[in-house]
């Protein structure tokens, strides 16, 4: 594995420790030490400090601290309080005499290893992350075993992005447990991790992987300097560094892909992109993404890619679908009638007789009573939640239709809508477009046609303007390449796919190795 900090980012993480705490150093005297953490601390109970005394004088030879929960405690009593009980000076000696360097390596042939500590805010960023803190009498250092242990979610299948074919694991809120995940799945020692740390107060791991040769040094270089700028109290989710890493940020559009799928990260890193996975999240960030990656699954490339590639087209026309339908049907029955037919046309305004309120304002209507229904049904307990949206939608939309209130017709446009949205894999993107949804409602109730024509080539221009962390975001449609092709609007078969994506380094672009 892979372990560094960023370059230049001494200063930086310096600066992530708490600043009362920084650069005061340790105590040789044991007991002020301990005082010092319980005061700090507030006396909390789940604070574990074990003084080890065999010199024969009252003052504490060697002490260890740590977190209750957090370190195993039983690997403590078996490594450390053993070595620690037959390597420390016998009575009379002075403790000044301990081998430091000796001990550690006795102490590292049990545990994980072994680390220098030098001041007091380095000791509770060690200590808080679980890690146990041995103290000498006598000496100016103090040292950390990463002898972490914590409960935490085993891997089981995910809820929100499922599958029919491919693998069922997805990832958990260990982080360690994440990066392994993937490293199971890629086996070359050039997938490289570098760690740094961010939040002032919640001291947050967050990790960068990808693969040493594939991986663009400009996109991981802007990625670095990216995460060393954020300056935040805490990091509870992914979501917190998203926000400050992605390209537009006044877009509607994300543009940082995430996903808890290992092999969809598995995927992406052969393809040159980089991997950000933040302690306590299962949702890993991909960087940099382009438009056709959230249209893509993980199951099209466990299919053959002829169905892969008709599912793939079948969730690009839903999309299309879900943001123009409703906006299309407006436009038509207010300002263009003369493209219907005339047996629809007269079965349309014989469904809207009585009906008070124009066509906007139907869709309107039933637009926000099925998203209230949806929010719903996300927060409602899950035994009752899908009941309560389907049983709802069905029998709000016939009670409104019976009432006058819309016509039939709307309603099968507003569901047909509605479940057009879920055909997107990617839950981040079904959302701007259900914003857009209203927006093209709006233009298409005051201009018709013309307006949602307009406003489709604003989208356009602006999803073309768009990058992220400095590749075009519409790439390969926009810049046009044609050696991308092969896996964007559709999936070529795996013995003509031979070439990389732009994203990866114009080096190793080939997926096959001449022998």
């Amino acid at each position: 594995m892979h372990r560094q900090q960023f370059p230049n980012r001494s200063s930086a993480n310096d600066n992530q420790l708490p600043p009362e705490y920084a650069n005061i150093p340790i105590d040789p005297v044991v007991e002020n030490n301990l005082i010092r953490l319980k005061r700090d601390m507030g006396g909390s109970d789940d604070l574990i400090m074990r003084q080890i005394h065999n010199t024969g004088i009252n003052t504490a030879a060697a002490a260890v601290v740590y977190i209750d929960g957090l370190s195993n405690a039983m690997a403590i009593n078996q490594y450390i309080f053993d070595v620690l009980d037959y390597s420390l000076p016998r009575f009379g000696e002075d403790m000044e005499t301990l081998d430091a360097g000796a001990l550690a390596k006795k102490l590292l042939n049990g545990m994980g290893p072994i680390r220098t500590i030098s001041d007091l805010g380095l000791l509770y960023k060690k200590l808080l992350s679980g890690e146990a803190i041995i103290l000498l009498r006598g000496h100016k250092y103090a040292y950390s075993a990463d002898i972490r242990e914590w409960k935490g979610r085993d891997v089981t299948e995910s809820t929100n992005q499922t599958s029919v074919r491919g693998p069922r694991e997805s990832f958990t809120e260990t982080l360690r447990t994440n990066t392994s995940l993937v490293r199971r799945k890629i086996k070359d020692p050039r997938l490289w991790l570098e760690t740094v740390t961010i939040g002032q107060l919640t001291q947050t791991d967050v990790t960068i992987m990808y693969i040493n040769g594939l991986a663009k040094p400009a996109v991981l270089q802007m990625v670095r300097d990216r995460l060393s700028k954020i300056q935040i109290d805490g990091i509870l989710d992914s979501g917190y560094i998203e926000e400050q890493i992605e390209d537009g940020k006044w877009s509607l559009f994300p543009t940082v892909f995430n996903t808890e799928l290992p092999d969809n990260v598995a995927g992406q890193l052969l393809e040159g992109k980089i991997a950000i996975l933040v302690e306590g999240t299962p949702n890993v960030l991909i960087a940099p993404t382009q438009l056709v990656t959230f249209f893509q699954s993980t199951e099209d490339y466990y299919q053959r890619f002829f169905y892969a590639s008709l599912l793939r087209v079948l969730r690009f026309g839903s999309v299309f679908i879900s943001l123009f339908f409703p906006s299309l049907y407006i436009a038509i029955t207010t300002f263009h009638r003369d493209m219907l037919p005339a047996s629809l046309l007269i079965s349309l305004a014989a469904q809207r007789e009585g009906v008070p309120f124009p066509a906007f304002f139907e869709a309107m209507i039933m637009e926000i009573t099925f998203e209230i229904l949806r929010e719903a049904g996300l927060r409602m307990p899950r035994a009752i939640g899908q009941a309560v949206s389907v049983v709802g939608t069905l029998v709000i939309g016939q009670a409104a239709v019976e009432a006058g209130i819309v016509s039939a017709a709307m309603v099968i446009v507003v569901s047909i809508t509605a479940i057009s949205t879920f055909t997107v894999p990617a839950y981040s993107m079904s959302i701007p477009i259900r914003v857009l949804r209203f927006v093209f409602m709006g233009v298409a109730a005051s201009f018709g046609l013309f307006g949602i024509i307009m406003g489709f080539f604003v989208l356009m221009l602006h999803l073309c303007a768009l990058r992220s962390f400095g590749e075009p975001f519409m790439a390969p449609l926009a810049p046009y390449k044609q050696t991308d092709m092969q896996d964007a609007l559709f999936r070529l078969p795996r013995w003509l796919a031979f070439k990389r994506p732009d994203t990866s380094l114009e080096a190793n672009s080939s997926r096959i190795r001449k022998s």
